[in-house]
């Protein structure tokens, strides 16, 4: 029996599980809400704070004035600059601009400046303020991107289109030459006209014609005239010289 117990002993030491769970009963709540002593109570509403109460009511006060927003200095020079250059430039195109290379930029800038023509870059935050001032208040719409402008202080529209159709990065939204809001439509078709030289030649000329023609018209009725006349007196003349004497 001894040998059978202790062997006993050893099976169930051999089958022990290896984790054993062991059941734990729940905490108690010890945090439950309980009122206040009657002597913390009144301690605690002699000591509450009551703000004084105002003369007159807020609405009774004078509103202060509302202050301008000061503007930054380095926005007030960018702004004279733009104005400057808007007031010496008789062709102004306003551009909207994709991202490019530096020295596709540098190219183009170069080109451009051979025919007078200058790219500026601005910010819509700075270039509204001085359009809406301007003659060219027209052209606000077009501002809603990222915007490049090309000024001339001449009209060079045909250079410019035919730099700006190798540039895909660069479209044409609408410009103002001579005072003259123009779309892109309009820009192309301005290109198309003669140089002034040459449409102020073309005009003298058709005034020179209308002047000739209106002087012809006038020196035909005495022209004519004359010439008759002066044909009637040859016949005069030679019928003269063939009647013979009265003699005869």
């Amino acid at each position: 029996m001894a040998a059978l117990g202790s062997g006993g002993t050893r099976w169930r030491r051999a089958w022990l599980p290896a984790l054993q769970l062991l059941r734990r009963g729940s905490k108690a709540v010890t945090r439950h809400w309980k009122a206040a002593h009657f002597q913390r109570q009144k301690l605690l509403a002699l000591t509450e704070y009551l703000p004084p109460r105002p003369g007159l009511s807020p609405q009774c006060h004078p509103q202060p004035a509302p202050r301008a927003p000061r503007e930054e200095g380095y926005a007030r020079v960018l702004r004279a600059q733009l104005q400057d250059t808007l007031r010496a430039s008789r062709m102004v195109a306003v551009c909207q601009y994709n991202s490019m290379a530096e020295e596709d930029l540098a190219t183009l800038r170069h080109f451009l400046r051979r025919h007078g023509i200058h790219l500026k870059f601005v910010l819509n935050e700075v270039a509204r303020p001085v359009l809406a001032q301007s003659k060219l208040r027209a052209l606000l719409p077009l501002l809603l991107c990222r915007n490049v402008l090309l000024v001339s202080p001449e009209p060079r529209a045909r250079e410019m289109l035919r730099l700006l159709k190798g540039v895909p990065q660069l479209v044409l939204l609408g410009a103002c030459i001579d005072d003259t809001i123009l779309s892109r439509q309009g820009v192309e078709n301005f290109a198309r006209l003669p140089s002034l030289e040459v449409s102020r030649g073309q005009t003298v000329a058709a005034l020179s014609l209308l002047c000739s023609q209106t002087s012809s018209l006038l020196q035909r009725g005495p022209a004519r005239l004359t010439a008759l006349l002066d044909q009637h007196l040859r016949r005069l003349r030679e019928a003269a010289a063939t009647e013979p004497p009265p003699g005869q």
